[in-house]
């Protein structure tokens, strides 16, 4: 006869034949546990570069070389196509700002200015005209309507009146049918009358702006060659000395040909070198920063050469301070290209960890950990670049290369 089990046997056999489950999950959990430490990657604070976002101004730059060249030549071109009619000052003399050199013949010049003007006065005229006649055509439209309208009351009049006919038998079915055929043409005529009317209000608006526009344009026109006739005196724009001047009275001088040759002996610009990777950004009138041990001078580019030698573009700087006292021939200098310019943006200091593209990952730090975090990038300049989200100011970032960590989310810093 078999003997039961008692209940605490049951228990314990159980227990037992958990026990050997019990201690593998706790041995991989301590496995875990003890790996998971002795695994994660670390870093030490020394060996990374942590720089605050912060908040303030940001210039996209370029980089170039520049060598320090005297200023010893400036071209005056002609301002349009002349004669040459005096000749005041020539080669050799000193002058001072704003001296009369030469003087233009100013005759054909002063023809098309004052031939520019009939065509203004007249252009003018044809838009006022054409603008009365706009009006007219409105209003005759309108008219038009207004009659159309008063023609279909007197239809519809009529329509009840053969109805009425038809009734007593004064009036056919046929008259009846024909009166309100009558009366469904002039609605739709009416129609036809009103679209043309809301399209010609609409087309005559934007004709009206059309001619505006011209006219704009003219004056513009009249107003360059204005000044192009002041310009017919040519006067020195700084001191220097005359090193060249066409002396050639009676010749005549296309638009942009060379009148005189001014040095200034004391002035310095910048010869730059970039590379042709930038010559697409690259334009004249762009500021630039030049940089001279501790001193910032400002200029702006002035010419580009357009041959490309040995992938490098050339081109040359008007400095605002061109007797600056850290200018010397032949000096080496750096050029900042400022191509663009924000102010009061996100921003950070750049690193080795700033790649090309328009969004990438960097490593925020939060107490000792760095947790990696997708940023949207702007601008980029020498020193900052702009944060267009990711991050706000106040937070810390690893700009130095930290490629080893890229395949983890996140990772401990070690002081």
């Amino acid at each position: 006869m078999d003997k039961e089990i008692s209940k605490s046997e049951q228990s314990k056999n159980k227990l037992k034949s958990f026990l050997p489950i019990i201690l593998i999950i706790s041995v991989l959990a301590l496995a875990y546990y003890f790996l998971k430490g002795s695994l994660q990657k670390k870093a030490a604070s020394k060996d990374i570069h942590i720089v605050s976002v912060e908040k303030g101004d940001i210039r996209e730059t370029l980089s170039a070389a520049g060598t320090v060249v005297a200023a010893s030549e400036r071209v005056i071109n002609s301002p349009v196509t002349t004669e040459i009619a005096e000749v005041i000052l020539t080669t050799g003399t000193a002058v001072k700002k704003g001296d009369l050199i030469l003087k233009l013949d100013k005759e054909y010049t002063l023809l098309e200015y004052e031939r520019f003007q009939d065509e203004l006065a007249l252009r003018k005229n044809n838009i006022e005209k054409l603008k009365l006649q706009f009006d007219k055509d409105l209003r005759d439209l309108d008219y038009q309507d207004q009659i159309k309208g008063l023609q279909l009351s007197e239809l519809a009049t009529q329509v009840d009146d053969q109805k009425r006919l038809l009734e007593i038998g004064g009036a056919t079915k046929e008259e009846l049918e024909s009166a309100q055929l009558q009366l469904k043409i002039s609605e739709i005529e009416k129609k036809v009358l009103e679209n043309e009317l809301s399209f010609k209000r609409a087309v005559n608006t934007t004709d009206k702006e059309s001619l505006q526009l011209e006219y704009a344009i003219q004056s513009k026109k009249l107003k360059e060659l204005k000044r192009k006739l002041a310009e017919t005196k040519v006067d020195a724009p700084t001191d220097g000395v005359i090193t060249w001047v066409n002396e050639n009275i009676g010749v005549t001088v296309n638009q942009g040909e060379p009148l005189v040759k001014l040095a200034n002996l004391d002035r310095y610009r910048i010869e730059g070198t970039t590379s042709d990777r930038n010559s697409k950004k690259l334009l004249e009138g762009l500021p630039v920063e030049v940089r001279i041990g501790k001193d910032r001078l400002q200029g702006q580019i002035t010419r580009i050469l357009p041959e490309i030698v040995n992938n490098t573009v050339r081109f040359y700087v008007s400095l605002n301070e061109e007797n600056h006292k850290a200018l010397r021939p032949n000096l080496r200098t750096e050029i900042n290209i400022i191509v663009n310019n924000k102010e009061d943006v996100v921003k950070a200091k750049r690193g080795h960890a700033l790649i090309g593209t328009k969004a990438q990952y960097f490593y925020k730090v939060v107490g000792n950990e760095a947790i990696k975090t997708r940023v949207t990038k702007g601008l980029v300049s020498s020193e900052f670049f702009e944060i267009e989200s990711g991050l706000q100011v106040g937070d810390r970032i690893i700009v130095s290369d930290v490629s080893e960590f890229d395949h983890m989310d996140r990772f401990i810093i070690e002081k």
